[in-house]
This record gives C-alpha cells, sequence and structure tokens, in this order.
C-alpha cells in the first residue's frame, strides 16, 4: 500500500507498449502528439523497469487493454492508499475502462478496494500525490469538481488532509507541476502553486517551461527517474543532493505523458 509517495519503491505496476500504444486511429482523440515508433518506445520502456528494479522494486507489467492507447500510462488508472485501491474514473472519455481492467488486476493481486469515483465525477492518478499526512489534488481538465470532492471524502476519511487546487488549463495533471521527492520535500515549477499550497514542505523549484517539468518519480532515500530532457529538474535534484537517473522517454512525451505517468505504485515503505 501507498500512504506517502515519499516512501522509498518496492512494488509498481507498469503496462510495456507492445500493440495498442501503436494503433492510433485518433490522435487528438487519445491526447497523443503523435505516433510512437515501436522499437524505440519498448526500449525505453525496458529501461525504466531495468532501472525501477535495480532500485529496488518489484515490477508487475501488465498486456495492454485492447483498443486503449493510452493503457500504458498505468498511474492515472487507480490510487493505492493505505486501506486498498480507489477505483477512479478518466477525464478522458476514450480512456474510460481502463479504471474498470486495472480494478480487477489489483483485486487479482489481492489489493481491497477502498472506494469508487462515481459520475458525473471524474479523477484520473496523475492528478493526485499522498504526502502523509497531507493528500493533494489537482482540480483540472481530466479531475473534476465532482470527482475532486468524492476523493477528498475519501481520503479524509483515511486520516489525510486534503489539499485541492485549480490548475492552470496549460497543465494536463497536478503531477506535471510538482513531485514527492521526499517525505516532505516537493519538486515543483515555480510560479505556479501558491506557497500555501506547499505549507509544510521543503520546496526544490524548477522553471515552468513544459506540461512535464515537475515530473519525475520518487525510489526513495534521495534518489529519483527523471526524463533526459528535463534538465532543469535533474540539476536542482543533483543540486539538492539527490541520486537522478536520467531516461530517455522520448516515445512517452508524444502521448503527453511524462516519468511518474508510466507507474502505478502498489507499495512504498
Amino acid at each position: 500500500m501507498v500512504k506517502s509517495e515519499g516512501d522509498r519503491l518496492r512494488q509498481v505496476i507498469v503496462c510495456s507498449p507492445r500493440r495498442e500504444y501503436f494503433q492510433v486511429d485518433d490522435l487528438k482523440a487519445h491526447n497523443i502528439e503523435a505516433l510512437a515508433n515501436p522499437a524505440l518506445a519498448q526500449q525505453q520502456h525496458d529501461q525504466l523497469k531495468a532501472v525501477l528494479r535495480e532500485a529496488g522494486a518489484e515490477v508487475i507489467d501488465l498486456a495492454e487493454l485492447k483498443g486503449h492507447p493510452n493503457s500504458v500510462f498505468t498511474r492515472d488508472t487507480a490510487l493505492i492508499t493505505p486501506e486498498g485501491y480507489i477505483q477512479l474514473r478518466m477525464g478522458l472519455p476514450t480512456r474510460r475502462g481502463e479504471e474498470r481492467w486495472m480494478a480487477r488486476a489489483l483485486a487479482g493481486l489481492g489489493i481491497p478496494c477502498a472506494g469508487q469515483i462515481k459520475a458525473p465525477g471524474t479523477v484520473e492518478g496523475g492528478d493526485v500525490i499522498l504526502a502523509w499526512p497531507v493528500a493533494f489534488i489537482g482540480c483540472s481538465a481530466r479531475t473534476n469538481e465532482s470527482g475532486s470532492r468524492q476523493l477528498a471524502r475519501l481520503l479524509g476519511k483515511m486520516g489525510y488532509e486534503p489539499r485541492l487546487i485549480n490548475l492552470p488549463p496549460n497543465h494536463l495533471h497536478l503531477g506535471g507541476v510538482m513531485s514527492l521527492v521526499g517525505p516532505k520535500t516537493v519538486l515543483c515549477c515555480r510560479g505556479v502553486l501558491p506557497p500555501s499550497f506547499l505549507e509544510g514542505f521543503d520546496v526544490i523549484y524548477v522553471p515552468d517551461t513544459s506540461a512535464t517539468s515537475g515530473n519525475v518519480v520518487c525510489l526513495g532515500k534521495n534518489e529519483a527517474i527523471a526524463s533526459k530532457e528535463n534538465k532543469a529538474a535533474i540539476r536542482a535534484l543533483r543540486r539538492a543532493g539527490f541520486t537522478v537517473h536520467e531516461l530517455d522517454l522520448s516515445e512517452f512525451i508524444k502521448g503527453s505523458g511524462g516519468p511518474t505517468c508510466l507507474i502505478l505504485p502498489i507499495l512504498r515503505k
């Protein structure tokens, strides 16, 4: 289970791109900027899995959901909490169904269901960061007011302090703006979020130059994964004493995703 994204990563779910990610009939409907190169995307994803394993995480690799090219971005489909998984409801219509696919996988692993986001609510996992005792929730084009309020109630019952924020339209998810990189340390794009939203946390600021400038994977113990294109975050983290694994994720940037989008953490401790 996951209490805080700042704890050491022990187990994740990924979904290797084998066919569906490359079979896109309508790029705009799937929010994909360009078709990925299959051989290169598979090589990049294999490298990501290798780094996760080297860092001590067990990697569970699901088969893609047929007709769902975005199923490679497992982060958005569910939220793992200390009490089990919350089944989310995707904000992008072409991704609907991925929630049930992931729920079946999580139930198969013996993880209990701790709640469900119901229509008309939508919540995507990229808009939620657990940082015990705080739960950061972004209200975005993908996570609406109904969904964010439902999620806040569920997490509040677990003892979290929900903090909700409306994101600027140029940011798809909260996870593109900020990432928890330690129990009380946040990497965040400068000027996007008010200081009060991050009260109680040490902040490593980076320039707001892209939709994923604040997107890195916390491996725990001052160790992180960043896309090699994210030079500012890599420099800032290294100056702060972090070991940073730079990965070429260009074929997933084409799908509007950063490194955290490609993993669903199911155990951190």
